[in-house]
């Protein structure tokens, strides 16, 4: 695993701050934790991706070593990655996100379209809208689907976020619908879930990939919510796989 040392770099815009780390070289990676994370979250997947790219790791207004701010919405989020891509000129970008990150990495597409290649979206929300009820009941069984000894990094990014925090972000995530975008999108797309995810299900990400011209689904097997973490050697090679595949 690769010692992760906090984001060195910030990126100022319209009062908010966003804090980033990057490693290694070639075509940008960009990695967007999800709801009540952090850029820790990509621990087991950052060496593998640097070794043909230059990753980026960021994170979100409110969250990791952006914390300490009020968390924006998921529009909000996809605005202020849009502004921070420009400024720093990445092109032919990979954009992989997580659960609220893969919801924000949709809207970002939407506004950035000539600046991304390819989309991964890991267990990613967007269609949950109406759901509410349903998620609230999973949520006691969602951090036992996976990897156990990720649950104090859990409780330790949720605790550093604070309950406003969270607030903000879930209620956002849970009013906000990405279903008329879908049609629309042009970029080259990835939906990885966990077949054990107790609170986005599988269907979902069907859903989700079905509504995406030439959306590849692919399921991991005995992952839950977070198969970047809980099937690491699985998730890395579907998406170096998926990256060098020719158009």
């Amino acid at each position: 695993m690769l010692p992760f040392v906090p984001p060195a770099e910030s990126f100022h815009h319209q009062g908010k701050t966003l804090r980033y780390t990057r490693l290694g070289r070639g075509d940008p990676i960009l990695l967007i934790h999800g709801l009540s994370g952090s850029g820790q979250w990509w621990r087991s997947n950052i060496l593998a991706l640097a070794q043909k790219h230059e990753v980026f790791v960021v994170d979100l207004v409110g969250y990791g070593q952006s914390r300490r701010q009020k968390s924006v919405s998921v529009t909000e989020n996809a605005e202020l990655l849009a502004a921070w891509m420009e400024a720093l000129e990445l092109r032919q970008a990979t954009v992989i996100g997580h659960s609220l990150g893969g919801h924000v990495a949709t809207r970002l597409v939407s506004l950035v379209p000539e600046r991304i290649s390819h989309l991964v979206l890991v267990s990613a929300t967007g269609l949950l809208k109406g759901h509410i009820a349903r998620l609230a009941l999973k949520l006691p069984r969602a951090g036992v689907s996976g990897r156990i000894s990720f649950l104090p990094r859990i409780m330790l990014d949720s605790a550093r976020a604070g309950l406003p925090n969270l607030w903000r972000s879930g209620r956002s995530l849970l009013t906000d619908d990405v279903s008329e975008l879908l049609p629309l999108m042009q970029v080259r797309t990835l939906v990885v879930w966990g077949a054990r995810d107790n609170l986005v299900p599988p269907t979902l990400g069907q859903q989700l990939a079905g509504a995406i011209v030439g959306a590849q689904y692919r399921e991991i097997r005995g992952a839950g919510h977070v198969p970047m973490v809980d099937k690491p050697e699985e998730f890395n090679a579907l998406v170096l796989e998926f990256l060098e595949q020719v158009n």
